[in-house]
């Protein structure tokens, strides 16, 4: 049995995962689904101070709290940059990354670093009353939808879970200092349909960190694949844990 950590993305909660949870939990793994500082019900806690560092030790506080092992830990989308950061915290609790359509950092970058068209989103809030709150990305014309989901009813349940991201989750810089973190085998999962415009997704290297062949998978859907295909991508998790 494997302990599945799913992280979800900015504006989100936990609650994307709803329909992914039940699948693994059937598999005979324990899987846990948090909201992050600031998201779902923690939302209470969102403010200018939350960012990057504050969702990495959610994470790391949780695996510690539940005395968690052998975590297959998979980040979505801004979450990328979180479960790196939790892996370099703590390598020896985590057996597998998976980075789920997800912001794939290097040492000391930031997430306007590894997806540039955030930083008009970083202008946009800087000129609001606010000065740090970042609202969703808006919903576009299908096959785009609301981050991928298109289907009417899905979107608003989408909507009932989404808040706004703070700047400093985007400022923040990652830290992969930790060498024992490159044993961690990981998988890419990348979202293969249709993407809005600026959105840039950096090429995998060929060989992972720990030496052994790149692990690449597509899923022919949006960005929210744990809405619009739970079952294909539970699958794909289920891979990742045989690894």
């Amino acid at each position: 049995m494997s302990t599945f950590l799913l992280v979800h993305g900015a504006w989100h909660s936990g609650r994307c995962w709803d329909r992914v949870v039940p699948m693994l939990e059937s598999a005979g793994h324990r899987v846990l689904a948090p909201s992050l500082t600031g998201y779902g019900d923690k939302a209470h806690l969102l403010g200018p101070e939350v960012g990057l560092e504050t969702h990495v030790e959610d994470v790391v506080k949780l695996i510690h709290e539940e005395d968690l092992t052998e975590v297959v830990l998979v980040g979505h989308s801004y979450a990328g940059l979180v479960v790196s950061s939790v892996a370099n915290e703590v390598p020896e609790r985590i057996t597998h990354l998976v980075y789920l359509d997800a912001m794939v950092p290097e040492h000391g970058e930031t997430g306007v670093d590894v997806q540039p068209m955030t930083r008009n989103l970083i202008d946009l809030a800087a000129r609001s009353d606010s000065g740090w709150r970042i609202p969703p990305l808006p919903e576009m014309p299908p096959p785009l939808g609301l981050f991928g989901v298109t289907d009417p009813a899905d979107v608003a349940w989408l909507r009932t879970m989404l808040s706004d991201q703070p700047v400093r989750c985007l400022q923040q810089r990652v830290r992969l200092e930790n060498p024992a973190a490159d044993s961690v085998p990981r998988t890419h999962i990348h979202c293969v349909g249709a993407e809005p415009e600026g959105i840039v997704r950096r090429p995998v290297a060929t060989t992972q960190p720990n030496g052994t062949p790149a692990r690449i998978r597509e899923l022919p859907t949006g960005h929210d694949c744990m809405i619009t295909m739970p079952a294909a991508l539970s699958e794909l998790l289920l891979e990742s844990a045989l690894r």
